[in-house]
């Protein structure tokens, strides 16, 4: 048998754990801008998270659906699409794994994945915002 055509780890996992780790793990790097997992988990979320801000970096009402229902947290998905996609200026390449030696129960290599460029995590200030602040001090 051969192995042709067929993408993606599958983690001893069916299709629905799968989905909700990868899930899980990608929320979890937009949150805290760095995460420690196994090496195979963070090169399937590298493959994963470059399309997923690719599509954020557009910013419009379609593509924050689509980040929206990729991710399937919605405080996530406003996160990535409002403050960390806006201060990406590169095209591609966006994380980095570095590796972690191997972990102490089972020997499996880890590693660290974070964002190559470093990210603040305040919001862009709004013109709207801004007018409701001034009208709020007032």
């Amino acid at each position: 048998m051969h192995r042709h055509s067929y993408k993606g780890r599958k983690f001893g996992r069916e299709t629905d754990q799968r989905l909700a780790l990868t899930r899980g793990l990608m929320c979890s790097l937009i949150r805290y801008q760095s995460i420690a997992t196994t090496l195979a988990r963070a090169k399937e979320i590298r493959r994963k998270m470059e399309k997923l801000i690719t599509i954020a970096k557009k910013g419009d009402l379609h593509n924050r659906r689509l980040v929206i229902s990729r991710l399937n947290d919605l405080e996530a998905a406003t996160i990535l699409v409002d403050v960390i996609a806006p201060q990406i200026e590169r095209n591609s390449g966006y994380l980095r794994i570095e590796r972690a030696g191997f972990r102490r129960g089972d020997n499996s290599e880890m590693a660290t994945i974070s964002f190559v460029d470093e990210l603040t995590m305040e919001a862009p200030a709004d013109e709207k915002s801004a007018k409701k602040t001034k009208k709020e001090a007032k």
